[in-house]
């Protein structure tokens, strides 16, 4: 497998990010309420524009790939949906915010944009989703609020490929599936039977799993069928529902939690958060397993993940202070040197998100960025025989 592509963008954290469709600009939140957009010149990101109307933080962002609409979500408990239009002096194209009625009073936390960008959902600490759609009289967006069954903040959600159905992860420890179908906007989309159920309406109850040690849902995803869900828990923990059966297979990883995944086919998806890299795991309903790390952990004295186990520390610090816990020992530690992570991320992944797909519809390349400033594209080339990815490291 060949090397990732590795840009270090700031200093700072970023808190998430998101491609245009044609992948040549990039959308990122720096921990601050501003929205920086950024262009590939040559071998590196340059921004280009600052999308600045929210007052605190920005949590979450996604980009519509065929209405090149942006949406932002932020901690200041208001969302924006930004377009580009041009400007009546210069003729140049600049992007303008239009208006989101939320009603929630807690932080804005997530946020994605349905398949058929007519709606969108925001998820929020008020243990509710806002589901908006356009008013044209009015010329903004609005909010109806899917409350049952969620009894606590909100992390993480995902849309059906139907357009009508939405899986969310919260902190009461559970993921579900919901319908977020709004009759205004979906009257002429008869949405056909799923594994999931047949009728519909608004803020049905289709499914609720909870995390197996009972840890934070940080995120959810839909296979690409829409067959199959998947929720990764804060008890270091990865489920995957089909509920046609219903079964329920779980993965206790012997790692840090995992706080963001995507699905690269529908019998395989990439995880990655606390622990720095990348990981795949694949399976089907009869059993899923860990395959391997996108990243090299094995090259210059990296140590080699094996099992459920991906080594990503072996700096002397770290070694100092396992041996400093395992002896008793109360005395201090000389941090100073030699505490490099082992991966290409030196932080906590917040982000990972398909980038490109193969011409057999699976994802190729998935991109991950940090809390370390980086954004970084890997390769993911599956290979059917064995199931397995080619050059990954087990």
């Amino acid at each position: 497998m060949s090397a990732p592509e590795v840009y270090s963008i700031a200093q700072t954290p970023i808190t998430c990010h998101a491609f245009n469709a044609d992948r040549s600009q990039v959308a990122l939140s720096l921990n601050d309420d501003k929205a920086q957009i950024y262009v590939k010149e040559g071998r590196e990101w340059v921004a280009t524009e600052t999308l600045a109307e929210h007052d605190k933080a920005i949590t979450s962002i996604d980009w519509a790939p065929n209405s090149n609409r942006i949406v932002t979500a932020s901690q200041d408990r208001n969302a924006y949906v930004w377009s580009q239009s041009p400007d009546p002096l210069t003729g140049k194209m600049m992007w303008k915010p239009t208006l989101v009625l939320l009603r929630i009073n807690r932080a804005a936390t997530f946020v994605r944009w349905s398949p058929n960008e007519d709606k969108f959902a925001v998820a929020s600490g008020a243990r509710a989703i806002a589901v908006c759609s356009f008013d044209a009289e009015n010329n903004w967006w609005v909010a109806k609020q899917l409350k049952k069954p969620i009894r606590s903040t909100v992390l993480s959600v995902d849309w059906h490929p139907n357009n009508v159905l939405l899986a969310a992860g919260s902190a009461d420890m559970k993921a579900c599936v919901l319908s977020a179908y709004i009759k205004e906007v979906d009257k002429r989309l008869v949405p056909a039977p799923t594994v999931w159920g047949e009728k519909l309406p608004f803020s049905t109850i289709c499914g609720e799993y909870a995390s197996p040690a009972g840890g934070w849902v940080h995120t959810v995803s839909f296979s690409p069928s829409g067959d199959v869900l998947a929720f990764a828990s804060h008890d270091s923990s990865i489920s995957i529902v089909y509920p046609r059966g219903p079964v329920i297979q779980s993965i206790r990883i012997s790692t840090l939690p995992y706080v963001t995944l995507t699905w690269t086919s529908e019998e395989s998806l990439v995880a990655a958060g606390h622990d720095c890299q990348p990981v795949v795991f694949s399976g089907t309903e009869a059993g899923w397993g860990f395959v391997g790390s996108l990243d090299d952990t094995t090259g210059g004295g990296k140590s080699t993940a094996k099992g459920g186990s991906v080594g990503r520390l072996n700096s002397s610090a770290f070694n100092a202070f396992r041996n400093a816990d395992t002896r008793g020992h109360a005395g201090g530690v000389d941090v100073s040197a030699g505490t490099e992570l082992l991966t290409v991320h030196q932080n906590t992944i917040t982000s990972v998100r398909p980038f490109e797909w193969g011409s057999d519809g699976s994802v190729s390349r998935v991109s991950t960025s940090g809390v370390d400033g980086k954004l970084v594209i890997w390769n993911v080339v599956p290979v059917s025989v064995t199931g397995k990815f080619a050059g990954m490291r087990v």
